[in-house]
């Protein structure tokens, strides 16, 4: 079972094809043809859009598909380096005035440098139409190289840096998604007709909590025996080690702050400030993330992170040094996976059927044998 913790750490998705086959559901039929599909899709676009900037005070912005390497603010995901940037050489004026150059994994670490760059307030923030590629996951139903989130970040003040106040923007966060799903459902009334809808309350769990409820199975496993009883949670205190030895998750040491200790409900020390959304997917059978979140690292969690991943190098960076440095605000945010929201909400088996990105053959062939039309 020790293996199969440390398998589970840090790649999201299923793993080969085989598995894959008997995961996509039998006796398959969208429930929207493609075209109604195409006019779903920016219809909840723009309800989440106007909605979530209007919950929790923010502004669209413009957001970078590349970055400079040397800047340091492009997303490794998880601390393990298991999931690298596409890099590429821009030989700009004839190699006279180069630039190495990276296409984003997310807009995390952007985000906050933006946020002082358009001069947010606390209580102000701004949200991005983030596209990026992540070429090493395992390409699968509900993973893709091509990666599409609503970005956001908001700044916050020392006091707000709480379990409390993550609690309280995910609270917000959450009401968006389920009206969301109401509105699409009012325009598209079949919609209503096979699977539940989301819950109106979600469910606020630790890591440690999760662990203490199911000791013996690995996070996924764990997740999955959840969502059974509660169908939408939210997890918290993702990335620290846990009483058996790993953590929930691995996550990276430089953005989210799961070092901070905390209480939970039963009035013991854990910690992190941040977590996940997950439900559980009708359509799929299957447990289904549909955001991350979390209070950002101040200069002394930065560190002490930094220091336990072996990566204190990071602080070489200039992102890194601002944040050491006092220069950024502080803030909260998270990445909404809108392939992700999209494909619950529309009641889609396959990611594929609401965004278009490359796939293999085999996963092509695979899908239309269970008359899931995927775009290309």
């Amino acid at each position: 079972m020790i293996v199969d913790k440390r398998a589970d750490l840090a790649g999201p998705g299923i793993g080969d094809y085989e598995e894959l086959e008997k995961i996509l559901p039998q006796n398959y039929t969208s429930l929207l043809t493609p075209k109604e599909t195409q006019k779903a899709i920016f219809a909840a676009k723009n309800y989440i859009e106007e909605n979530l900037c209007q919950a929790l005070n923010l502004m669209m912005v413009t957001v970078p598909l590349i970055v400079d390497v040397e800047s340091g603010v492009n997303d490794y995901l998880d601390r393990d380096g298991s999931r690298t940037p596409i890099q590429f050489h821009i030989s700009n004026d004839h190699n006279q005035h180069p630039i190495d150059a990276q296409v984003v994994q997310a807009a995390t670490k952007w985000k906050r440098v933006a946020l002082q760059r358009f001069g947010m307030q606390p209580g102000e923030g701004l949200c991005t139409d983030m596209r990026a590629v992540r070429k090493d996951y395992f390409l699968d139903h509900d993973h893709s190289a091509y990666v599409d989130q609503w970005d956001w970040e908001r700044a916050i003040t020392a006091n707000q840096r709480s379990l409390d106040f993550l609690k309280e923007i995910v609270g917000k966060v959450w009401k968006v998604l389920v009206s969301t799903e109401r509105y699409v459902q009012d325009l598209f009334p079949q919609l209503k007709t096979k699977y539940p809808n989301l819950p109106e309350k979600l469910t606020f769990l630790h890591a440690e909590d999760l662990l203490d409820m199911y000791p013996d199975l690995p996070r996924k496993q764990r997740e999955t025996a959840i969502l059974q009883e509660c169908p939408a949670i939210f997890i918290a205190g993702i990335g620290w080690t846990l009483t058996d030895g790993y953590p929930h998750e691995m996550r990276a040491a430089d953005y989210d702050d799961w070092v901070t200790p905390t209480v939970s409900a039963d009035g013991r020390q854990v910690h992190g400030l941040n977590g996940d959304i997950l439900v559980w997917n009708h359509v799929t059978q299957r447990r289904h993330e549909l955001t991350s979140m979390g209070i950002r690292v101040n200069d002394q969690t930065l560190r002490q992170q930094l220091e336990m991943t072996g990566q204190l190098d990071f602080l070489n960076y200039p992102y890194h040094r601002a944040i050491l440095n006092r220069e950024l605000p502080l803030s909260i945010g998270g990445g909404i996976g809108q392939s992700r929201t999209l494909m619950l909400l529309l009641r889609k088996a396959h990611l594929g059927e609401v965004s278009v990105t490359v796939w293999p053959k085999i996963l092509k062939e695979m899908c239309a044998r269970k008359n899931v039309i995927v775009l290309e």
